[in-house]
């Protein structure tokens, strides 16, 4: 017996993980040595436990040869036909859900001046904010199931949803048609599909998750500048009712492509369920982070839904060049969404999305808020023109990074397999920002007379706050490091 005590007292310290036991085999995944992550490597969240990048047995190794990376045991292809088609898909549901949010400023802009132009700013604002309410707070459920169940049926009943919601759009008169049709239909169905098309790229990519998921955002950008100048041509050629029944064919062959090529590749999670779990925020990190993206997004979608109007009212440019801003504004966008995501993978995702939260609040407290100063003047209206399209340029570029950066860093606080429930979330609470923050852009339009630097400021302000949520989410992973990639 001596001797057996002294043969354990020799043997390595392991930590066995029973629930990485392979779903079609008896035998563990085999365990790693207990050791800590180097610090200039991707650091762990503390509540997971030891790194999943310690030395493991070679014969559970992947090869060199299949240029894929690990987390947990599991290997990812970071590229092929298939992993990219996956991209390809998420690209085209992102064109259609997200062309459509990036749009609401054309719709709210024409609304409010024909079918709703009794109602004040506020009031046709609660359309708009119940869609993208919609559109993230649905997520709560949305999420744990693409866990459990995969894509499939949520990105078809989104892709019902969103192109019923704008062939229907055409024919609504009242208030409540607006609400029902555009927010209630339009936001369930974009989130249906956003979701599972961010989530799916989490199966295929790690390392490159960051660049794979600003490509797939970038559909939505592009739709942002191709609709808005679709709806300007064709608003007074055809009229409200065929301009939106165009766009909903188009939606519908974008979300055909969407359904065809959007999957998922890893089991579910072992006895996952479809309730939220909001235990998680427990994660004091993880808190920072979901406070920094509600920040983001109540300051995001100010620009978006009000921009337009701006424009139109402020009497520098003419009705045209005010729903051209937006494609100006969403073409930035495009690339910014794409850029921000490489360069997260360069530098690490927070520090990219903090640079990024940086020129979204210097742009708008340095050139939309004198620009919406000068309007309120005679004097100096030539210079609203460029300011605009500068912060147009500027914000519309690093605002993307809230789109195809905020889930990525969502996805450094969790294992892949909980990622769903995890963004699922983080979203629902973000979901009351969007709720409330276009109604509130309303609200500070009439409280200031008709001018828009309340609008403006607040959107820096928003911008401020979450940038300090996201350097303390940062500082509780890593320090103080500022040179850390993370």
């Amino acid at each position: 017996m001596p001797a057996k005590i002294e043969q354990l007292a020799h043997m390595p310290l392991v930590w066995h993980r029973p629930e990485l036991t392979r779903k079609y085999s008896k035998e563990p995944i085999p365990a790693a040595p207990l050791t800590l992550p180097p610090a200039d490597d991707r650091p762990w969240p503390a509540h997971r436990g030891p790194s999943f990048d310690s030395p493991v047995d070679e014969k559970s190794r992947p090869s060199p040869a299949s240029n894929a990376s690990s987390d947990e045991g599991i290997t990812y292809p970071e590229g092929g036909l298939e992993a990219w088609l996956v991209v390809l898909g998420s690209f085209m549901g992102t064109f259609a859900s997200f062309g459509m949010m990036n749009t609401i400023g054309t719709f709210q802009a024409y609304i409010s001046t024909h079918q709703l132009s009794g109602y004040r700013a506020d009031q046709i604002g609660w359309i708009f904010s119940m869609y993208a309410f919609l559109s993230f707070f649905c997520g709560v459920q949305i999420g744990p199931i693409f866990d459990a169940k995969g894509p499939r049926l949520l990105v078809f009943a989104g892709s019902a949803l969103i192109v019923a919601s704008m062939l229907l759009l055409g024919v609504c008169t009242a208030y409540w048609h607006f609400l029902v049709v555009f927010g209630v239909l339009g936001g369930a169905g974009t989130s249906l599909i956003f979701t599972p098309a961010f989530a799916s790229i989490g199966h295929f990519f790690l390392r490159k998750r960051g660049a794979a998921t600003g490509l797939a955002a970038a559909g939505g950008s592009l739709g942002g500048v191709i609709f808005p100048l679709m709806l300007q041509r064709l608003f007074p050629r055809v009229g409200f009712a065929w301009a939106t029944r165009i766009l909903g064919f188009i939606f519908l062959a974008s979300c055909a492509i969407a359904n065809l090529l959007i999957r998922s590749r890893l089991p579910p999670e072992p006895g996952s369920s479809v309730l939220p779990d909001f235990r998680i925020f427990r994660q004091v990190a993880f808190a920072f982070t979901t406070a920094g993206v509600f920040f983001l997004e109540w300051g995001l979608f100010l620009p978006i839904a009000y921009l337009t109007s701006f424009g139109q009212e402020s009497g520098a440019m003419s009705d045209a060049f005010a729903y051209q801003i937006m494609a100006v504004f969403n073409a930035a966008s495009c690339f910014g969404r794409w850029a921000s995501g490489w360069l997260a993978d360069a530098i690490g995702r927070y520090n990219s999305m903090l640079v990024m939260l940086l020129l979204c609040g210097g742009s708008a407290l340095t050139m939309w808020l004198p620009g919406t100063v000068l309007a309120v003047s005679s004097p100096g209206k030539s210079a609203i023109t460029p300011l605009a399209i500068v912060f147009s340029i500027i914000f519309g570029f690093a605002s993307g990074s809230g789109i195809s950066l905020a889930p990525v860093c969502v996805g450094q606080q969790c294992v892949t397999e909980e990622y769903g429930r995890y963004f699922a979330t983080c979203y629902t609470v973000v979901s009351f920002s969007t709720l409330t923050g276009i109604p509130m852009g309303g609200a500070l339009i009439k409280a200031c007379g008709g001018s828009y630097w309340g609008v403006a400021a607040f959107t820096g302000a928003s911008y401020a706050a979450s940038f300090v949520c996201f350097a303390w989410a940062r500082v509780l992973n890593v320090g103080w490091e500022l040179r850390g990639k993370y």
